[in-house]
């Protein structure tokens, strides 16, 4: 097949010019969080339509996935970034031309970046033909721009570069300055007087001597008199003055198409790349997971939250990874345990390994199976909305249904402490009704709770527990372990949210 895209693999994709927008549940997962670090430092590129669009089919997973082993090889991933580079300083030479004000000053500004277009590719096309690819996108691409270098256009376009470079680098001509007048003339092999000049008093130097040339200036634009000047040079030198003017209206396009979008859509792997390198220089490992459109069976050894893990990193904190697993029926984590443990980082890391599995990008974990969901779906508790008519329990429940009516086994569900806000009878009645419909849809859910009776509702649901050290309870370790709910946590969370632990009592009986 011939090569379309180094990022889609589907024909539909390509075709489809809509810019999809931020999915609703990244902000509930810190997703949005993570692809801002990820793409920081990158904006020229617009990377982020990029990150928002899952999931995709496990072909065009498993065609990413390979093109990221293939950017693991050190030589591949600094060839592919001189690439950029080069590709950055051409759009720099653009950018520039738009600032200036003189014809001739924009054409040379012009005929070097088609100069450090050609030579990119050239360059880039060479290079990969002393690396071993393994994946079907890069090999493709291998294949287009080495056809590419020898087709006649860009043959025409390197040629008519390196001729006019040439012919503008031996153009030589002479300035009479005279009063206020400038008299320009070809350079017909007049006596260089500076380096007599030079050359006769060098006998009587002593020492270093003050410099007394003249310093022009550095600005990149012109001033007037350099631009007239410039004009009596292409007077003098019409013919290839002429040809630089055919060369600019005739080249206007010389990107190719297929090049330009490779040299963006590859950023997508290179700063995902980057992005994680600082978690594997700290230890913490990623692999390729696998993924599966039917198999409900996911598990995860040795996850992490990425944007939890990104801020305790720049503190130099210790990051603590998890494992989950759902086998045979299990669907649902149930997750229980006291307050600031772990519990809704479990839940987020949950989601965040699927979303990132589904644009074929490596995951927090040493040994990793997914699922290729359809959609996630999550309810996070939000503050109240003055503004809002509805109560918080009204529009909780609002928001739950709108989650299952839109939900299909193929979803992915995550609930976070919901119903806090009415009483433990009504919020136990209201659990089981939603877990009843998230049973019958047979979809995956991790739900954050202090309701132990949701733990052991059916064959479909597992508990899972954030820990705390055993001889010290108010210490967390955050490690999230399957266990039966022990009853505890509610009554302590509970207690430390009216301020009724011991603690708490007996400094109110001090005041």
């Amino acid at each position: 097949m011939a090569f379309q895209s180094i990022l889609f693999l589907n024909t539909n994709d390509l075709s489809n010019n809509e810019v999809p927008s931020e999915p609703v549940f990244f902000k509930d997962l810190n997703i949005d969080q993570i692809i801002d670090a990820i793409t920081f430092g990158r904006s020229e590129y617009n990377l982020k339509p990029f990150f928002y669009k899952s999931p995709v089919d496990k072909e065009t997973i498993k065609y990413r996935q390979d093109i990221m082993r293939d950017l693991e090889n050190n030589k591949l991933f600094e060839c592919i970034k001189s690439f950029s580079e080069k590709f950055q300083h051409m759009r720099e030479n653009l950018k520039q031309i738009d600032k200036l004000y003189y014809k001739y000053q924009k054409e040379r500004w012009f005929l070097d970046a088609v100069d450090i277009y050609c030579d990119a590719v050239v360059s880039l096309a060479n290079d990969l033909t002393h690396i071993d690819l393994n994946s079907t996108g890069f090999i493709g691409f291998r294949e287009y721009i080495l056809n590419y270098v020898k087709s006649d256009s860009f043959i025409s376009l390197n040629n008519a570069t390196k001729k006019l470079e040439e012919d503008l680098s031996s153009i030589k001509y002479s300035i009479l300055i005279k009063g206020n007048s400038i008299k320009v003339s070809k350079y017909e092999s007049e006596i260089n007087y500076s380096d007599i000049v030079e050359e006769t008093f060098k006998k009587f130097k002593e020492g270093e001597a003050k410099d007394y040339r003249k310093k022009f200036s550095e600005y990149v634009d012109m001033n007037h008199v350099e631009a007239k000047i410039l004009d009596l040079v292409a007077q003098l030198y019409k013919e290839i003055f002429d040809e630089l003017d055919d060369y600019c209206i005739k080249n206007i396009h010389y990107i190719d198409d297929k090049i330009g979008t490779f040299e963006r859509e590859v950023q997508f792997y290179m700063s995902y790349l980057e992005f994680i390198s600082k978690f594997k220089d700290v230890g913490l490992k990623f692999c390729y997971p696998q993924v599966d459109s039917e198999s409900k069976e996911v598990f995860d050894y040795g996850c992490f939250d990425l944007a939890l893990a990104n801020k305790l990193i720049s503190n130099k904190s210790t990051v603590v990874t998890n494992d989950f697993y759902l086998s045979g029926k299990e669907r649902i984590f149930v997750v229980s345990g006291p307050n600031q443990g772990g519990k809704t980082t479990f839940a987020r890391t949950f989601g965040q390994v699927h979303y990132f599995a589904s644009i074929g990008c490596p995951v927090p974990g040493y040994k990793v199976q997914l699922f290729l969901y359809d959609n996630i779906f999550t309810h996070f508790e939000r503050e109240e909305d003055v503004n809002d008519l509805h109560g918080k329990l009204e529009d909780e429940l609002i928001r739950i249904y709108d989650i299952l009516s839109k939900a299909t086994p193929y979803s992915i569900v995550i609930l976070n402490e919901i119903f806090t806000s009415t009483t433990l009878k009504d919020a136990i009645f209201l659990s089981k009704k939603i877990m009843d419909r998230i049973i019958e849809l047979d979809l995956l859910c991790v739900w954050v709770t202090f309701i132990d009776e949701l733990s052991t509702y059916s064959e479909k649901t597992v508990s899972v527990v954030s820990m705390v050290v055993p001889d010290n309870p108010a210490l967390r370790t955050y490690k999230i372990v399957r266990k039966p709910a022990d009853g505890l946590s509610y009554a302590i969370t509970i207690a430390e949210k009216y301020r009724l632990t011991y603690e708490h009592i007996k400094e109110r009986v001090k005041q």
